[in-house]
């Protein structure tokens, strides 16, 4: 602009500096250019479609009565033709509707919430684990400071055998919770629903520390009186991501098994599972697993579509586990002394990295819109053929979800994705503040997540969800569903009482 009005002034001529033309760069905010092109490249066959159906209409509305009698009589002189070709249209439609994947509807789930006796402050979980004798004063420290950077709140809740000065890790006290947790999640899931135990066909258990015999799956049988010839299955060892793993399964199931209702409850164990040594890498579950659990009632019944919340769209599994350094990032051992705990790896955030990177390349074609695509493959192809050093194109996934629930496994992760998938405070606010309010609960994470959103009131019919996890193996798993109305929260919701807290600021 600056020779602008250098030109001008040779000429004897003064342009007013409001009458000059914008600088476009700087005026114009080009996410709006990008939505633009998405429009049109995602509207492209519409676009294409609509003047040839014009063409079509205004062809056929000129044609006279002697016009439609000599196209009847074309089609008479050539009867095998139009026999056969309808023999095909008929024959292909019937494959296709037998052929076609049926859908899968969540009808509704609920969230476990522990009473108040459970809650664990920062300071009692200080004092306690002081209080146990079993930790040094370097393990405290450790332990201390990563509270505090953790991202959780004073309101998480611990099983009541780590309440108990010494603590009670028996094998008693860790049915008690599994049954605590997975019945109030069931009994609340069962009343919302008013669905029958009895018409359950499917029941997918998931939890990966405690795996007693008889087995979760059975406890649940037992309790709920379910019918004898119920498919009950119970996945241990798979950890945080287990929950997108057994929604898969049922899936599955309910491609195989006609009209009717799977049942998913998934949870994990703490009263076994609670480090008491001073290896730092062991440590770190302590400060961040806390109680939770989540039961999901899925239906492939036809009439549930219209009280169901939402549809199953994808499921994307990724495994890393033939690479050593993914399979042990996550791993369950002992220490020097002989006391059991997980450790984590400092590679973990890199794997978990890699693995995104696997699993959302898969999930890629599945949900983006055709102009994230074609940007995508453009910035490939020059970067292959034309050997230019060209910044890697990463899609826009706001383009295709309006929500995430990303697994609250900590504040690393969250931070991480929030930075590499270019998200939006507000995209990553249900997991932060389910971080907060609840701690890492495992697999049920992303179901806490998800009654944050629908909590909020922002989950629109027609919304699509992304629930993205990770667990040891190691593994990414994604799950995509679609709102099929307007979602409002259950009863007796996890966030019943509190939602008008939220959201809170985290300190850094």
């Amino acid at each position: 602009m600056a020779g602008g009005g250098e030109g001008a002034a040779t000429v004897g001529v003064r342009i007013h500096p409001a009458r000059r033309l914008p600088d476009f760069l700087q005026s114009v905010n080009l996410k709006y250019v990008k939505l633009g092109y998405h429009y049109l490249i995602s509207h492209l066959i519409t676009l294409c479609l609509v003047p040839i159906m014009a063409i079509i209409i205004i062809e056929a509305s000129q044609m006279n009565p002697d016009d439609v009698l000599q196209l009847w009589l074309h089609l008479q002189y050539n009867l095998v033709t139009v026999i056969t070709c309808s023999a095909f249209l008929v024959f292909g439609s019937t494959v296709y509707i037998m052929t076609r994947p049926r859908p899968v509807y969540l009808v509704d789930y609920s969230c476990y919430r522990p009473p108040e006796s459970l809650k664990a402050p920062y300071e009692r979980f200080m004092k306690h684990s002081r209080l146990t004798g079993d930790f040094d004063e370097s393990s405290l420290e450790f332990q201390r400071k990563i509270l505090e950077r953790s991202g959780l709140g004073d309101e998480t809740y611990v099983p009541e055998a780590m309440h108990s000065i010494p603590p009670n890790p028996s094998m008693q006290a860790a049915r008690a919770e599994a049954e605590e947790v997975m019945y109030g999640a069931l009994d609340k899931l069962f009343a919302n629903t008013s669905v029958k135990p009895k018409e359950i066909g499917i029941l997918v258990v998931n939890c990966s520390l405690f795996n007693p015999t008889p087995s979760l799956s059975a406890m649940i049988v037992n309790k709920y009186k379910l019918r004898g010839n119920v498919k009950s299955f119970n996945l241990g060892g798979m950890g945080c991501s287990a929950g997108v793993i057994a929604v898969d399964l049922a899936k599955d199931m309910l491609q195989v098994h006609r009209n009717t209702y799977a049942v998913v409850v998934s949870t994990e164990n703490i009263t076994q599972n609670w480090y008491f040594g001073n290896k730092k890498s062991m440590l770190i579950p302590n400060c961040l697993f806390r109680v939770g659990g989540a039961a999901v009632l899925l239906s492939n019944k036809s009439k549930d579509r219209r009280r169901a919340k939402y549809k199953l769209v994808h499921v994307v599994r990724t495994h890393k586990g033939a690479d050593d350094k993914a399979f042990r990032c996550v791993y369950q051992e002992q220490d020097d002394v002989g006391k059991t705990g997980v450790s984590l790896s400092k590679d973990l955030m890199a794997i978990a990295g890699g693995a995104l990177k696997t699993n959302i390349t898969t999930l890629g074609p599945l949900v983006l819109p055709i102009s994230e695509q074609l940007l995508f493959f453009a910035t490939l192809v020059i970067k292959k053929l034309f050997k230019k050093n060209v910044k890697p194109y990463i899609p826009d996934f706001k383009l295709a979800f309006d929500h995430f629930c990303i697994h609250a496994g900590g504040r690393a992760v969250i931070d991480e994705l929030e930075k590499n998938l270019q998200l939006l405070p507000e995209h990553v606010e249900a997991s932060r503040m389910t971080l907060h309010r609840f701690g890492n609960t495992s697999s049920s994470s992303i179901w806490y997540e998800l009654a944050y959103i629908e909590a909020k009131g922002r989950m629109r019919r027609g919304n699509r969800v992304w629930q993205i996890a990770f667990g040891s193996g190691f593994k990414c798993n994604s799950a995509v569903w679609q709102a099929l109305r307007s979602v409002s929260p259950s009863q007796n919701g996890p966030w019943e009482d509190c939602i008008n807290r939220y959201p809170v600021k985290v300190v850094s």
